[in-house]
């Protein structure tokens, strides 16, 4: 369990943190900014959930992302724990293939009842489905970093987290769909809608 007696340490006023691992980088670092990312999308999250707890929540939206939430606590310790060498299974926090599954199960069962799209959805629609594109969107960012970390540390990063958070945003679009009525509230994208005839 982790406990926290203090907030500040000043051990970070010189531009560096700790990895997991005890290893100091600087805050810019690469594998800083991927956790930093997740972090963000988990925070983003969080300001769904209270999205779906200001309304009836029948499809329990809020309990799936509050599911989420604990996710990506352990993407982050992955992400801030680099990958070295031969590892014994169970040895660290790490994204497992269950994890990104349990978001395909969920992305099936609430996609398949959804008219299909005849153009892109633009963010918006419900406060709750605004809230889930803002996650996506930030989910997508927490993913090109670590996509981008991958390339630089390919033997450093749990391949599994990257699968991970890029069925997570698949999850958040289908949710927002969802939250817009089942997509009957989707607001479509107009291709060139307000160029000058």
């Amino acid at each position: 369990m982790v406990k926290l007696n203090r907030i500040y340490t000043k051990t970070g006023d010189d531009g560096t943190t700790g990895l997991a691992t005890g290893a100091r980088v600087l805050k810019s670092d690469l594998r800083v900014a991927a956790y930093g990312d997740v972090d963000e999308a988990n925070s983003s999250i969080g300001v769904a959930i209270v999205a779906a707890g200001a309304g009836p929540d029948p499809r329990g939206l809020g309990a799936i992302l509050k599911s989420v939430q604990h996710d990506l606590f352990d993407a982050g310790a992955d992400l801030a724990t680099p990958v070295l060498g031969a590892e014994a299974a169970g040895s660290k926090l790490r994204i497992v293939a269950g994890q990104t599954a349990r978001l395909e199960g969920l992305i099936d069962r609430f996609n398949e009842p959804l008219a299909a799209l005849t153009s892109f959805v633009l963010p918006g629609g419900s406060a709750l489905a605004a809230a889930l594109h803002v996650a996506r969107t930030v989910v997508r960012r927490a993913e090109r970093t670590a996509v981008e970390l991958q390339r630089r540390e390919p033997a450093g990063v749990n391949g599994e987290v990257v699968r991970y958070l890029n069925r997570l945003s698949d999850l958040l679009f289908v949710l927002a769909r969802v939250a817009n009525d089942g997509g009957r509230g989707d607001v479509l994208w107009v291709p060139g809608s307000n160029r000058a005839q």
